[in-house]
């Protein structure tokens, strides 16, 4: 079964940084799209940054110059580098991939549980 782990959250100054990170395991044969999604309380999930297997990378206008999304294709993890924190960024930051796996060649959808980012002014 696939499981997406998310770490790294906590609380932070505002223009602190963070780096979140997200393991994926579980009967995995690849790898498509990944992203991080947010939730802030009383509002819709929205996205932050999405990267594709070969790298290209698109983000919120919210987060452009602020925030990066890497991946390691080897290792199934993504990351968000989060830099100049403001805090409109707190909120609840979601991991999400397509996956394939061995048993399911086509790509499912596949969401963390989620990781708390708290930015205090």
């Amino acid at each position: 079964q696939v499981r997406l782990v998310e770490s790294g959250g906590g609380l932070v100054q505002a223009g602190g940084s963070l780096r979140l990170s997200c393991a994926a395991s579980g009967g995995i044969l690849s790898i498509n799209d990944m992203g991080w999604y947010r939730q802030a309380p009383g509002k819709q999930r929205e996205l932050v940054a999405t990267i594709t297997r070969g790298g290209s990378t698109d983000y919120a206008d919210s987060v452009k110059g602020r925030f990066t999304i890497s991946r390691d294709n080897v290792k199934n993890m993504v990351y968000l580098q989060m830099n100049s924190l403001k805090p409109e960024d707190t909120a609840v930051y979601y991991c999400n991939a397509d996956v394939s796996t061995r048993s399911n060649w086509r790509p499912v959808n596949y969401w963390g549980q989620g990781t708390q980012v708290t930015v205090s002014s």
